[in-house]
């Protein structure tokens, strides 16, 4: 399906064709610290159909405990994260943050990654009440 999203202050935006069954949540400690949240929920995207349309993102090299580099865009203005994929050249694959998604509402996750290092309280966000404030 056709997407679109754009970062909390509006300087990015992007258009993407994504597949909802390829949302996940990932509880792998990076996306903890990098999100500053307990879990990052995300959409994979092949790179040929992820298009910036205004802005440009900053971006932020990060090596994995494998080795493995992954670049981080996010906006230089509002400091929201907009993706991850691989640094450096070749076929990318993003990892778009759900957050930024305009449909996300139509995205569920389908799966999680690095439950190893998931929070151990949030398998009781189920039974939890919702409070909302404002």
């Amino acid at each position: 399906m056709k997407i679109d999203g754009r970062c909390h202050c509006g300087y990015i935006t992007f258009e993407a064709e994504a597949d909802p069954d390829k949302a996940a949540i990932c509880h792998c400690t990076d996306c903890q610290s990098l999100s500053g949240s307990a879990f990052r929920t995300i959409v994979r995207i092949t790179g040929d159909t992820f298009r910036i349309l205004t802005g440009e993102p900053t971006v932020y090299v990060k090596t994995a405990e494998s080795g493995a580099k992954r670049a981080q865009g996010f906006c230089p203005r509002c400091g929201s994260p907009i993706y991850a994929t691989a640094a450096g050249d070749g076929p990318k694959t993003y990892s778009v943050r759900l957050g930024t998604v305009r449909q996300r509402d139509q995205f569920v996750p389908k799966a999680q990654i690095w439950t190893r290092s998931r929070q151990a309280w949030v398998g009781d966000l189920v039974s939890a009440h919702a409070v909302e404030t404002q």
